[in-house]
């Protein structure tokens, strides 16, 4: 007896589009009490381009963050708090990468892997993007209490960052946990395996439960946090005129930026989603399929921003690229003539001492 057999397919409207987009819930299978099923448009992605792009993205981040986590954890002296909480993201990022082959070999066949590791791609999905807004707004309060209230009391003390740094896993896991205990492999008639979560006869409504808790606890609150950070920090560097520090910050609001880039279309039209769904905003089919849309296009961009970070990281941040070349000359990658033109770079640290950004 396979996972299908506990579903009542009698009810489900299907979309073979919507089938490949595992956190929409393929239009959640269900049609809504009081309305007929929709008919389902074509999303217009072509699957292998979006599976090339998926290859794209794996290659790059699996460098790129490779190369971060490389850099932080050789540069044991010159390391900050602040590079720590940029050390987990990366493993974040990495972590997320290797679930992407999974995602793009479920563009074309459907899922064929199975519910154990159809539960383990998807935790391992939400614990990056909830660990990845939670260390950001770790970072915003640390840059906060630095320069705003130029305190030491927490920021300098390295010992504490590790178990902040604990605690954002563990919340993460917490947030994740519905997704690793719900979803199966379930098999809809004339169609391919799916990525499904099974809550049996009240599906539709855990599914809205599950949805607003982690949009609120793990997306709404960090982004209030991250606004209101570095909102009185930007105004507290224009306002003491502090162009060296305003210059060590770019790389972390270029990497606040690009999250938020990436991410905030995606939960933005998720939103929507849940207040259709809610019957906040009228449901119609159109709407429907506009959102099914949205939702394919953003993921995609979404999925882009685990390559993001280390590029920035190159391209902004001056004292990653001497500790890279700095390491490839120990090695004898480049010679040390080279490292030695380019020079060393000099960053003026923040109030907190051992909490400059050194990427």
């Amino acid at each position: 007896m396979d996972d299908s057999d506990s579903l009542d397919w009698s009810n489900f409207v299907w979309d073979e589009d919507d089938a490949y987009n595992y956190t929409y819930n393929y239009t959640d299978f269900l049609s809504f009490p009081g309305t007929s099923p929709c008919r389902p448009e074509s999303l217009d992605i072509n699957k292998y381009a979006v599976v090339a792009i998926y290859a794209l993205v794996f290659l790059l981040s699996l460098l790129g963050n490779s190369l971060v986590m490389l850099v932080v954890l050789y540069n044991r002296v010159s390391r900050s708090v602040t590079d720590i909480y940029l050390l987990n993201l990366a493993l974040a990022d990495l972590l997320f990468a290797f679930t992407l082959p999974f995602w793009a070999a479920y563009k074309t066949t459907g899922w064929i892997f199975g519910t154990i590791m159809c539960r383990v791609v998807s935790l391992l999905k939400e614990v990056n993007f909830y660990s990845g807004i939670l260390l950001l707004a770790c970072i915003s309060v640390d840059r906060y209490l630095a320069i705003v209230h130029a305190t030491r009391t927490l920021t300098q003390k390295r010992h504490w960052v590790k178990f902040i740094c604990l605690g954002i896993w563990t919340l993460s896991l917490i947030l994740s946990l519905p997704i690793f205990i719900f979803r199966k492999t379930v098999y809809p008639p004339d169609s391919g395996p799916v990525c499904y979560e099974d809550m049996g006869a009240n599906t539709t409504k855990w599914r809205m439960v599950m949805r607003i808790l982690p949009q609120t606890f793990g997306f709404l609150l960090p982004l209030l946090v991250m606004l209101f950070c570095y909102g009185f920090t930007l105004s507290t560097l224009f306002q003491a005129h502090m162009g060296q520090k305003h210059r060590a910050m770019r790389v972390i609001f270029a990497v606040v930026l690009v999250f938020l880039l990436c991410w905030l279309p995606y939960n933005l039209v998720l939103m929507a989603d849940t207040l259709m769904r809610l019957r906040i905003i009228e449901e119609t089919c159109e709407r429907r399929n506009d959102i099914g849309r949205a939702l394919d296009a953003t993921e995609i961009l979404g999925f882009l921003h685990s390559c993001l970070n280390p590029l920035i990281y190159a391209f902004i941040g001056q004292k990653f690229r001497h500790g890279l070349l700095r390491i490839m000359a120990t090695h004898g990658l480049i010679s040390k003539e080279f490292l030695a033109k380019e020079g060393k770079p000099s960053f003026v640290g923040s109030s907190s001492g051992n909490t400059s950004t050194t990427i």
